[in-house]
C-alpha cells in the first residue's frame, strides 16, 4: 500500500501552509509529503491512518505527523445515520522551514528530538493539546511574522509536554511508490463504501491487477496489516461510534457494519477495545 507524494504550496510570506476544511471529506488520500504536519479535527466520523495504526476519529483529536510519514483521514459516509460535514485544520511547514541548520542552534534541541519523535506520529493529548489548538485557530486570521512567531509557540509548547502519545509501531517502514497511488485508493475507498456487506479478496485483488495471494502481501508490506485485520479495525471503529452516537441496536449495528452474526462482532469489538460492545455504549453515552 504505497503512498502517493503530495506536494505541499506554502505560502511565500511565511513558509507554512494553513488550511481549513470545510467539506464533506478530508479531500486526502494515503499519502506522504516531507512536510511536518499538524491536523487538528472539530467534526468528522471516520478514522485516520496514521503508519500502521488505524484509529476512530473524534471531535478534538489532533496529531502531529512526521516527515514522510504515510497517513489519511477518510470521512466515513456510508455508516448509518448519513455523512457528517468535516470541519478541520492542519498546518504544514518544511523541516528547514527557516534555513539549513536551524533545528541544530542550541535553542532548538528540544524541537529537533520533538520532530525525530514524530516520525512515528505523536497523538497530542490533555491540556496541551487545548492550548495547542487556541494557538491554530490564530494562524488562518495570521502571515508573515506573526504566524511564524505562533507556529514556534506550537512547537514549543509540543517540546516539552508530556502529553504527546506515539502512534505508528517502531517496526514501520512503509515501501515508498507514489506510482501505487490509484491502486492504493482504489481498494481504500472500495473498502469503507461496501464495510456493511461480505468483501471478497479475490474482489480487492481484482481491482489492483493482482492475484489473492500477491496482493495480500502487497497490503501487509505496506501497511503492517492483513487484509482481514485492516476491515475490521475499520469495522469495529464505525461500530464504536453508532454505540457512542445513536440508540441503534447492538445487533443492527453489527448488520450494518458487515458482520454477519453477533457472537463474531462481539469477538472482535472485545478482542480490539477490551470491553463488550454494551459495556462501550454505557461508559460513552455515560
Amino acid at each position: 500500500m504505497k503512498p502517493a507524494l503530495e506536494k505541499l504550496p506554502a505560502s511565500a510570506e511565511d513558509g507554512i501552509h494553513c488550511r481549513v476544511i470545510k467539506a464533506n471529506g478530508f479531500g486526502c488520500v494515503w499519502h506522504c509529503h516531507p512536510e511536518i504536519e499538524v491536523t487538528l479535527v472539530f467534526k468528522a466520523r471516520g478514522h485516520r491512518l496514521v503508519g500502521d495504526d488505524l484509529a476512530s476519529l473524534c471531535p478534538g483529536d489532533m496529531v502531529l505527523v512526521g516527515s514522510n510519514l504515510p497517513h489519511d483521514w477518510q470521512n466515513d459516509t456510508s455508516a448509518p445515520g448519513g455523512a457528517q460535514p468535516v470541519h478541520s485544520m492542519c498546518l504544514h511547514f518544511d523541516p528547514d522551514w527557516l534555513g539549513r541548520g536551524w533545528l541544530d542552534m542550541a535553542p532548538m534541541r528540544q524541537v529537533k528530538r520533538l520532530l525525530e519523535r514524530a516520525a512515528l506520529g505523536l497523538h497530542i493529548t490533555g491540556q496541551t493539546r487545548d492550548e495547542v489548538e487556541a494557538l491554530m485557530l490564530q494562524c488562518p486570521d495570521q502571515s508573515g511574522l506573526p504566524r511564524v512567531i505562533t507556529v514556534l509557540k506550537i512547537l514549543q509548547r509540543l517540546a516539552e509536554s508530556n502529553d504527546l502519545v506515539p502512534i505508528a509501531s517502531r517496526g514501520f517502514a512503509p515501501e515508498l511508490d507514489p506510482r501505487d497511488e490509484d491502486r492504493v485508493n482504489r481498494v481504500v475507498q472500495h473498502i469503507q463504501a461496501h464495510l456493511d456487506e461480505t468483501i471478497y479478496l479475490e474482489n480487492l485483488a481484482a481491482l489492483v491487477h493482482l492475484s489473492p495471494g500477491a496482493f495480500s502481501r502487497f497490503f501487509k508490506t505496506r501497511t503492517g496489516k492483513t487484509v482481514p485485520g485492516f476491515i475490521n479495525e475499520l469495522r469495529i471503529g464505525r461500530a464504536c461510534r453508532l454505540l457512542s452516537e445513536t440508540g441503534i441496536a447492538i445487533t443492527q449495528i453489527a448488520l450494518s457494519c458487515g458482520f454477519t452474526n453477533l457472537a463474531n462482532f462481539n469477538r472482535q469489538f472485545l478482542r480490539l477495545k477490551r470491553i463488550p460492545p454494551r459495556e462501550w455504549r454505557r461508559k460513552f453515552r455515560g
